[in-house]
């Protein structure tokens, strides 16, 4: 996170206010027919969506080398009080070595987007710096990497039923069981994931 800016073309800008463009602020959820094996099963939270793009952040797949404390450690940031061991995420496979904070909007600084339902995504180092001295955010999820379309992509991937969306739900984003993530994001939308068949939209 060398003062890590979050990608210029997929912020909303002008009228386009936070969490009102396209799917902004919604879970992406991989369909089982997904064909790209980063993506498989994969629980995405889409931080912004304009004509330009998406961007967004996976929240159920874990970086399985790396911790919280140690990355802290790794980039220097003083801590003042013990970090709990957890994983550092894998966020997308777009720019993997870039460092993104999404979080619970009680702590905002001025590089911060805030997207909706009350989170937010920053990538400073200062949000690090915040996180060690205890006065970051009550709920935080660290991530190397991001996902990214180009302007229309995402709208033709679902339109190939390679994904389902549905409304954010802040348990689903920051808890840390991530096994069972994408059955309880599927199951937001009254769904079954045992129903969905690998075949899904070729019948």
């Amino acid at each position: 996170m060398r003062r890590a800016t979050i990608p210029s073309t997929t912020i909303p800008t002008g009228s386009e206010a936070p969490g009102s463009g396209y799917l902004t602020g919604q879970l992406l959820i991989a369909m089982p027919q997904m064909r790209d094996i980063r993506f498989h099963r994969s629980v995405i939270y889409i931080c912004a969506h304009t004509p330009d793009g998406a961007m967004g952040l996976v929240v159920n797949k874990t970086l399985d080398s790396l911790t919280v404390p140690e990355l802290m450690e790794h980039l220097s940031v003083d801590t003042e009080s013990e970090l709990e061991p957890t994983k550092v995420h894998f966020g997308g496979p777009v720019e993997t070595a870039r460092g993104f904070v999404l979080h619970s909007c009680d702590y905002v600084e001025e590089g911060t987007l805030v997207v909706g339902h009350d989170l937010a995504l920053t990538a400073t180092l200062d949000i690090l710096r915040a996180i060690g001295k205890g006065s970051g955010p009550r709920q935080t999820l660290l991530a190397l990497g991001y996902a990214g379309w180009g302007p229309g992509q995402l709208d033709i991937e679902i339109q190939a039923n390679s994904w389902l969306h549905a409304p954010a739900d802040e348990t689903i984003v920051f808890d840390q069981v991530h096994d069972t993530k994408w059955d309880r994001a599927i199951g937001r939308l009254g769904i079954d994931a045992r129903m969905l068949s690998t075949e899904a939209g070729h019948a």
